[in-house]
């Protein structure tokens, strides 16, 4: 009888974690107030290099738009966060929190009109590797 219950338990985590691997930024994977909080940082830390909306500057590339979609599609959002942890700001690596990285992370999706959602992303890499990065949703 433990084993079936064992077994039960088993199935009912890996079908959580299924699902959790199939989510993707189309899903609505964080919040307005996230992507609000995220603009307000990315207007101090990110536009000196990116440019105002993050639209590009002489220094850095655009975090929207085409060119930043095909450079990450079919990557994760857990792969966009941590190239964000150990590289920027370019002038002070790491110097932001793990939320800071997330609200300007949710900010960036925001501007790449992915849609929000109800609850915030969070600053874990652990769940962000699970959130696929994808143009389009697949039907």
């Amino acid at each position: 009888m433990r084993f079936l219950g064992a077994a039960v338990v088993l199935a009912a985590v890996s079908l959580v974690l299924a699902q959790q691997a199939a989510r993707s930024v189309g899903d609505g994977v964080y919040t307005e107030e996230q992507a609000k909080r995220g603009e307000s940082l990315g207007g101090k830390e990110c536009a000196n290099c990116h440019g105002s909306g993050l639209s590009g500057g002489e220094e850095a590339p655009a975090l929207a738009g085409d060119a930043f979609l095909a450079n990450w599609n079919g990557l994760t959002v857990g792969d966009l966060f941590d190239r964000i942890r150990k590289t920027m700001p370019q002038d002070n690596p790491g110097r932001l929190t793990r939320q800071q990285d997330a609200d300007i992370l949710a900010y960036m999706l925001a501007l790449n009109r992915f849609p929000a959602g109800k609850a915030e992303l969070p600053p874990q890499p652990e769940v962000l590797q699970q959130i696929k990065i994808e143009q389009a949703k697949p039907k």
